[in-house]
């Protein structure tokens, strides 16, 4: 059987006040005196007494809840991101309700409107691979709910932004490779209706060009995931047996693509150089040490939850918005060591 909840009548009725006494004293007001008061307390801890936070927040049209909508958690990633936004969060006295999209745009419409069903008073959001539709997110703007996007973008929806450099990051690791040695590098790359893909593209282009090495399309490679690295490394070094450099898009296709180098006779980095883009964990204790980028989620979950609270607390609805941009650097381990 459900155990009743405790409210304040049930206080009240325990000590014989009216229920404006109890509240007020629960509240600390100056009217209620400290002996009514320390009664009040005492007997709210006595009968476990929480208040309904809910009703609280309707009441105030507040629900000091927000909400995040991630591409997966288990990303090393995004999980650093969650720690960056609820160390704010909580700090400030909110709850964060977290979502994942599983990278599929209907998951992510489903979020969407969990969110709005639960009054959250603002959302965080990095898009799905297969989100080209962003009307889910308007939903938000159109009821008077701020939305801050970050890491990956809607170009769409002009709001506040935190983003890495992500043609920097890009461009800070294929040069790298250039230096030690490398003149046919691949970049194993995202969907490019992420911007993301986009930025990380262009860095590696501009990189190649640059350094006057030229740009060869067959060199770029829809290869995003562990699963997509397993089904495509092997036919493409079948076909381009010179490459001596890889960029990958993120830490775990770079590492896919090192372990089945391995299989294929290949020494990492002395035939062919890896690195990534990330800096999660599994980078230390790839065999060998990854080389990559650090994209530091943490900061960007501080900031954007910044964002998302100058625009809550402070009732900021105007249309200045604005873009941090955060700047990535390179963290060169063995993958990339050749002597």
């Amino acid at each position: 059987m459900k155990q009743h909840q405790v409210t304040i009548k049930d206080i009240a009725k325990e000590l014989e006040l009216s229920v404006s006494t109890v509240s007020r004293a629960l509240k600390n007001h100056p009217d209620i005196g400290s002996e009514t008061k320390r009664l009040v307390q005492e007997k709210a801890r006595q009968l476990k007494y929480e208040p309904n936070l809910m009703a609280l927040g309707l009441r105030k049209n507040k629900s000091n809840t927000i909400g995040v909508i991630i591409p997966e958690i288990v990303h090393h990633f995004f999980s650093s991101v969650i720690s960056g936004i609820e160390d704010i969060a909580y700090d400030r006295g909110y709850n964060v309700m977290v979502c994942q999209s599983n990278e599929t745009f209907e998951r992510e419409v489903m979020n969407a409107q969990a969110l709005l069903s639960n009054r959250v008073d603002g959302v965080l959001v990095s898009i799905s691979k297969t989100t080209f539709n962003f009307d889910h997110f308007r939903n938000f703007i159109d009821q008077g709910i701020p939305i801050v996007f970050f890491d990956r973008i809607c170009p769409d929806i002009i709001t506040d932004r935190v983003i890495i450099d992500d043609e920097v990051g890009a461009f800070l690791a294929v040069e790298h490779l250039i230096r030690i040695g490398c003149k046919k590098i691949v970049h194993f790359a995202a969907p490019q209706n992420l911007l993301i893909a986009q930025g990380r593209l262009a860095g590696y282009q501009r990189a190649l060009r640059q350094y006057n090495i030229p740009y060869d399309p067959h060199f770029v490679l829809h290869c995003d995931s562990r699963e997509l690295a397993l089904e495509k490394t092997i036919p493409f070094f079948n076909i381009h047996p010179e490459v001596d450099g890889l960029f990958a898009v993120n830490d775990s296709t770079a590492i896919a693509v090192m372990q089945i180098l391995n299989k294929l006779g290949k020494q990492v980095p002395k035939d062919v150089a890896v690195v990534g883009f990330g800096d999660g964990p599994n980078a230390l204790i790839a065999v060998p040490s990854l080389t990559t980028i650090e994209q530091k989620g943490y900061e960007i979950g501080t900031e954007a939850v910044s964002f998302l609270f100058d625009k809550i607390e402070k009732e900021n609805n105007s249309e200045n918005f604005q873009t941090k941009v955060i700047f990535p650097t390179l963290v060169k381990r063995d993958s990339t060591k050749r002597n």
